[in-house]
């Protein structure tokens, strides 16, 4: 039952967390990449495939790690279990989002089109 209860709570946030961190990275990175790229086309073909890419690697993870949850017997074992996975989950989202902005910032004079 604990189980069941954890999955649903952390299918819930981890969702709710991906497809909102994605969509304001979708909005936000549109002004950084025509920055760069000074072609409204190019950035947000750029933009999907960043986003498509995103929700691809994120959601594959939520469901990898559910097949890889420990069986929960209380509720306080419920609450830490699901706080560590959801955490985890945010430190990927972080991760990658820094590195799509490092590629982007070391490869700019690459990108940069006049």
């Amino acid at each position: 039952m604990f189980n069941i209860i954890s999955y649903l709570i952390f299918l819930l946030i981890s969702f709710y967390i991906t497809i909102d961190v994605g969509r304001r990275c979708y909005n936000s990175g549109k002004f950084y990449l025509d920055y760069l790229i000074h072609d409204s086309v190019l950035c947000l073909t750029i933009n999907r495939i960043l986003l498509g890419c995103y929700y691809l690697i994120n959601l594959g993870y939520i469901a990898i790690s559910l097949t890889t949850w420990d069986k929960v017997n209380n509720m306080e074992e419920m609450l830490s279990v699901t706080a560590i996975r959801i955490g985890n989950i945010m430190l990927i989202l972080c991760v990658l989002h820094y590195i799509n902005i490092f590629t982007l910032y070391f490869l700019r004079k690459n990108l940069t089109i006049k």
